[in-house]
């Protein structure tokens, strides 16, 4: 009697655990479905031929890349699509080996004022970079940095103060044994033979994700990348261009599918990365938050 009792019980509780995973499962998918629409909406309607305004209908009745090519015939968005990969490319490179030289300092060596150091960037970090956007544009006017020349002037501005961003990469240094330094160290190696010959192969997701954080933040800027193209179609980057395509040279609702064809093309490049190294990514986010 007792056995037909347990059995049951056990019994019920897998249906529960299967009834559960069921209504998990359905709620996931209906929260994919309702993130992906808009996506796979935007890239329906950059294929749409019939007319160039807002429809009430998702499915096109005429298929074509005629809004990708006017997109480049009637706007200037080579140049900005261009800029912003300029920028982008120069910004992850430098901001990468900035950021990962600090963190490895700060992780592996001790000296006077490294811990007021450390709380100064982490508190200077909690400011907004665009209350100093006033004085920053007047040093990048002065050094003839906006308007036409406003990349290098980006990528001046967004590479100046990346060492502050050290914390996520230091913890991840500090979950490797600094016993893998002391050793290259005692065979004769200097600091940065140990950092670039060692640490940083074993510490190839944490170099991903600082790649790819640094390439995402000057992609999709749009205030300061505004501020200092200064109006200005050949210094605008892709977002600052899209937004000034819609708004002076053609109207959203007259030219949407323009509109959507540039979302798909701006999107591409950050897709595929992250497709890409999304494993390395999410193992220098988890690696860097096990300690501080």
């Amino acid at each position: 009697m007792s056995k037909n009792v347990k059995t049951s019980h056990g019994l019920g509780l897998s249906a529960k655990n299967k009834i559960g995973n069921i209504i998990a499962h359905v709620v996931i998918v209906t929260m994919c479905f309702i993130w992906v629409l808009p996506f796979v909406g935007i890239l329906l309607e950059s294929f749409r031929m019939e007319t160039t305004m807002q429809v009430g209908y998702l499915i096109p009745k005429d298929f074509g890349i005629g809004n990708y090519i006017a997109l480049f015939e009637k706007t200037n968005f080579a140049k900005w699509y261009t800029n912003t990969l300029i920028v982008g490319i120069f910004v992850s490179i430098i901001q990468t080996f900035t950021v990962l030289c600090v963190s490895y300092t700060l992780s592996r060596m001790r000296f006077k004022g490294r811990r007021f150091l450390m709380n100064m960037m982490l508190v200077l970090g909690m400011f907004p970079g665009f209350i100093t956007v006033i004085v920053l544009y007047n040093i990048l006017s002065d050094l003839n940095m906006t308007g036409v020349n406003a990349v290098p002037g980006l990528i001046l501005l967004y590479t100046a103060s990346s060492g502050m961003g050290y914390y996520v990469a230091k913890g991840f240094f500090d979950t490797i044994s600094k016993s893998l330094d002391e050793a290259a160290r005692i065979d004769g190696a200097s600091r940065a033979q140990v950092m670039f010959t060692i640490i940083l192969p074993l510490a190839k997701p944490i170099v991903i994700y600082t790649i790819l954080t640094a390439f995402m933040a000057p992609w999709g800027d749009f205030m300061t990348a505004a501020y200092i193209a200064h109006n200005t179609s050949e210094g605008m980057n892709v977002a600052v261009g899209i937004q000034n395509m819609i708004g002076s040279q053609m109207s959203l609702n007259a030219h949407y599918t323009h509109f959507c064809a540039a979302g798909v093309l701006v999107a591409i490049p950050i897709t595929i990365l992250f497709f890409a190294l999304q494993k390395y990514y999410v193992e220098g986010v988890t690696g860097g938050a096990v300690k501080g």
